[in-house]
Order: structure tokens, then C-alpha cells, then sequence
């Protein structure tokens, strides 16, 4: 059988690009580093009864009381445990790389459901980011950006990118040739059109593409602990690690809740923003 020695193409070219582009990875690890940060510093400075308030009254506004009492116990269970301080530096590692997955995957997705050719060259690329091992993310991550949170919050970027990307294009494209037509009757531009009649028609979509990538980078972040992101990822490898059942379990029970509450919130997002649009 030929070793066509991919895998040796493919360490090259990471080799050469970490040689070649040591500034540029270096100016991406000062901007990412700093907007972890000030999330970080931001969600530890408030005290920690201020904060569960505040997830509660946002669980009971969106919603509804059931969520609300869940976030209450379940948060305040978080607490009791001693998981605090990494659930923060967890939803810190989330919500950075979802604001920069964001920033990205929906122009990209305007720009796919705009032309074809885009389209086209973008989706076995995304199929490609969805369908490789978790696992992989973390190599090329650790050898651009050496340990810590900064490959955490990259690795899980690129993992959770394609959701948005895909249901920003999804849901334009499927807007209603009528609505087109009319804002085209009306005179907009183009740029009328996407803002003023694409975009809010698409937004429940969008929202759904927004609730899927929360919900990959909850589960990335967790396998990032491996390269010292911390957070609960790095508490749960410590239960692996150390065979300690107890520490193992609790930090996986502060995931769940976690992951159910921005589960729920997120959606509930994309039902109030579809019942105002409907309400327009």
C-alpha cells in the first residue's frame, strides 16, 4: 500500500505556518486573551448571590418560573459545591468564543446566502470543521498558541463555528419571495432588504444557529481543559486523572446545569425574538 504521508504534509505545513506567522498568532492571543479577561474579571468581581439573581430574573423574563426556579437551586447548588469560580471561568471561555464565532460565522453566512459560488466553496469547508474529531482541534491550537486559555477558547471557535454559519444562510435564503418583492417595490437597496427584511425574517434561524453553537462550545471547552483552559474541564479531567469519583461527578452535575440553562435561554431567545416579528 503507498503512504501517500499526509499526515507529514500536513505537520510541515503547520511547522512552516508557526514559524512564518508567530506575530499574527501572537496579535490573536493578546485580543482573545483580553476579552477573556475582562469576562472573566468581570463575572468574578460581582458577588455571587448578585449574580444568580440576575440569571434567575433573566431565566423568569425569557422563559418562564420553571426555568427560573431552576436556575435558582441549580446555581445556588453550584455554589454550595465550591464550583463557582470555574463555572464562571467556564461561561467565560463560552461566551468569548461564541462573540468571536459570532463575529465571523454570521457575515460569512450573509455573504453564503448571498452567492451561490460562496455557498458552494464554504459548505464541504464547514463539513469538514463539523465531521473532524474534537480531539484534533486541540494539536494545531496548542501549537500555535502553546497552553492555556487562549487554545481553549480557539479550538472551541473553530468546533462550534458552523452552526452559525449554516442557519444564517438557511434562514435568509428561505425568506419569503414575497417579502423580497415587496421591500423591492418599495425601493430598498440591497443592503434595505438584508437589514430591514431579510435579516428580522431570518432571526428565529439564526437564533437556532446561535443555541447550537453555545451548546458545542459548552462541550468543546470541557475537552479544552486537556490543554489547561481550565474551568470545569479541567475539574473533570482531574476526577479522570485521580480516580475521584466525588470531584468527577460535581463538577459534571455544574456542566449540566450549565448547559441547561443557556440551553433553555438561548431558545426561549429565539421564540421572543419570532413572537416580535410576528407581533410587527
Amino acid at each position: 500500500m503507498i503512504d501517500l504521508g499526509i499526515g507529514k504534509f500536513f505537520e510541515v505545513v503547520i511547522n512552516w505556518m508557526t514559524t512564518h506567522f508567530g506575530p499574527f498568532f501572537d496579535m490573536i492571543t493578546l485580543v482573545v486573551s483580553g476579552i477573556l479577561s475582562g469576562l472573566e474579571g468581570a463575572l468574578l468581581f460581582v458577588h455571587p448571590l448578585v449574580l444568580i439573581a440576575l440569571f434567575v430574573a433573566i431565566a423568569y423574563y425569557f422563559v418562564g418560573r420553571g426555568v427560573a426556579i431552576f436556575a435558582f437551586f441549580g446555581f445556588l447548588l453550584i455554589l454550595s459545591m465550591g464550583f463557582w469560580d470555574v463555572t464562571m471561568e467556564t461561561l467565560a471561555l463560552v461566551i468569548s468564543a461564541v462573540f468571536i464565532a459570532l463575529v465571523i460565522g454570521i457575515p460569512v453566512g450573509i455573504w453564503a446566502s448571498q452567492r451561490d459560488y460562496v455557498e458552494r466553496a464554504v459548505r464541504p469547508i464547514l463539513d469538514f470543521m463539523q465531521t473532524l474529531p474534537a480531539f484534533v482541534y486541540l494539536i494545531p491550537a496548542v501549537l500555535f498558541f502553546q497552553l492555556g486559555e487562549v487554545p481553549g477558547v480557539i479550538a472551541t471557535l473553530i468546533f462550534a463555528l458552523p452552526p452559525t454559519v449554516r442557519l444564517t444562510n438557511l434562514g435568509i435564503r428561505q425568506v419569503p419571495e414575497e417579502i423580497k418583492e415587496a421591500a423591492q417595490a418599495f425601493g430598498s437597496t440591497t443592503t434595505q432588504m438584508l437589514l430591514k427584511a431579510e435579516l428580522p425574517v431570518a432571526l428565529p434561524t439564526i437564533m437556532a444557529g446561535i443555541n447550537q453553537t453555545i451548546m458545542l462550545a459548552l462541550s468543546m471547552v470541557v475537552i479544552a481543559g486537556m490543554i489547561g483552559a481550565g474551568g470545569l474541564g479541567n475539574e473533570v479531567l482531574k476526577g479522570i486523572t485521580q480516580l475521584n469519583i466525588g470531584l468527577g461527578f460535581e463538577s459534571g452535575i455544574s456542566i449540566v446545569i450549565l448547559a441547561i440553562y443557556l440551553d433553555r435561554v438561548t431558545q426561549a431567545l429565539g421564540t421572543f425574538t419570532e413572537a416580535k416579528q410576528g407581533a410587527k
